[in-house]
C-alpha cells in the first residue's frame, strides 16, 4: 500500500472518530427577531401559511434550504420560515432570561410600540410588538416611572412604556382568561394567525388556554384529541372556559371556540364578519356542526 492510500485511511479514521461528537450536538435554536413571522408549508413565500411565531419565540431548526429554515416551536408545530427573520442562538445563550424574577416583561397591550430611546416624539417606533411577547428587562437603574429598558431578540437595546407591559407572569384564572378573550374581540381573522395582529380559530383558543398555563397543540383537529383535555358529555354540563369543536364529526374537526356561559361562545370566525366574535350555540349554523366539547384537565 503506498503512502497516499495510508494518508487516505488515516483521514477516514479521523472523520469516523469525529462523527459521533457531531451526532451528540444539540440542534440549532433560533430566536424570532421581527414582530410576527409566518410558518409556510414549503420554503416559498407563495406557499400557504400554516402557523406563526412572535418576537422572541424560540424555534428549533429541523432542516434548511437556501434562504429558508424549517423549524418547530414549543408546541412542536413545524413550518418553513425565512432565515432573515431569525437569529441563531449561541450554545450557552438563553433568550429571554425566564429564570430570574424581574428580568422579563410581557407585552400586555394588543400591540405595543418599542422605541430606541424613552420618548414617543423624537423618532418613529422601532417596531410594534403584539400581545404576549416577552422581552429581557435591563435594570441598571435606568428605568423611569414611565419607561422600561429592554433588550430585543436581535440584541439591540430599546425602551417600552410601563403601561404596555406586565411584570407579573403568573398564569391566569379561568375568569381572567375569559376577560382576556373578550379583549381580543374584533381582531381580524387571519388564516394561520396566532397573534393580536390576526388570529385563526385554533390560534385564538391556543393563546387563551396558554394564558392559563397549558400549552395546547396548534390545530383544532389535533386539539380535540389532545390528552390535556377531558370530554364534556352533554351541553348542559358545559362550564365557562370549555372548548367547543365543530365539523363533520369528531374525526373531521374544522373549527373551534371557547364557551363563555349562557349559551354563548367566543371564536375567531372566518366567514361573513371575519374577526374574533361572540356567537350563540343555538344558532343553527353552529349547533348543527357541534361535534365535541372538551375541558382542560
Amino acid at each position: 500500500m503506498n503512502s497516499a492510500c495510508l494518508r487516505g485511511l488515516w483521514v477516514c479514521l479521523l472523520i469516523a472518530l469525529a462523527c459521533p461528537l457531531g451526532w451528540a450536538q444539540d440542534p440549532v435554536t433560533h430566536v424570532v427577531i421581527t414582530p410576527v413571522i409566518n410558518f409556510h408549508s414549503g420554503p416559498r413565500v407563495d406557499s400557504d401559511v400554516v402557523s406563526q411565531a412572535v418576537l422572541g419565540a424560540r424555534l428549533v431548526e429541523l432542516d434548511r434550504k437556501a434562504g429558508w429554515v424549517r423549524v418547530k416551536g414549543d408546541d412542536d408545530y413545524p413550518g418553513w420560515v425565512q432565515v432573515s427573520t431569525l437569529r441563531a442562538l449561541k450554545n450557552s445563550e438563553r433568550y429571554p432570561a425566564f429564570l430570574e424574577p424581574g428580568t422579563v416583561v410581557e407585552v400586555d397591550a394588543l400591540a405595543a410600540n418599542i422605541y430606541f430611546e424613552p420618548d414617543t416624539t423624537k423618532h418613529a417606533p422601532v417596531m410594534a410588538a403584539p400581545f404576549g411577547v416577552r422581552l429581557e428587562r435591563l435594570n441598571g437603574g435606568k428605568d423611569t416611572q414611565r419607561w422600561i429598558e429592554v433588550k430585543l431578540p436581535d440584541q439591540r437595546v430599546a425602551w417600552i412604556q410601563q403601561g404596555d407591559v406586565r411584570t407579573d407572569l403568573k398564569r391566569l384564572s379561568i375568569e381572567a382568561s375569559l376577560e382576556l378573550a373578550r379583549r381580543f374581540l374584533g381582531i381580524t381573522y387571519t388564516w394561520g394567525g396566532k397573534s393580536t395582529f390576526g388570529f385563526d380559530c385554533s390560534g385564538f383558543t391556543q393563546t387563551i388556554v396558554q394564558s392559563r398555563g397549558a400549552l395546547m397543540p396548534r390545530d383544532a383537529r389535533i386539539q380535540v384529541a389532545w390528552s390535556g383535555l377531558v370530554t364534556v358529555a352533554d351541553p348542559t354540563l358545559l362550564q365557562p372556559g370549555d372548548l367547543l369543536f365543530f365539523g363533520k364529526d369528531a374525526a373531521h374537526v374544522t373549527h373551534t371556540g371557547m364557551y363563555l356561559g349562557q349559551g354563548s361562545f367566543i371564536h375567531g370566525a372566518p366567514r361573513y364578519h371575519p374577526r374574533v366574535q361572540i356567537s350563540e350555540m343555538s344558532d343553527p349554523s353552529w349547533s348543527k356542526l357541534l361535534v365535541a366539547m372538551r375541558r382542560l384537565k
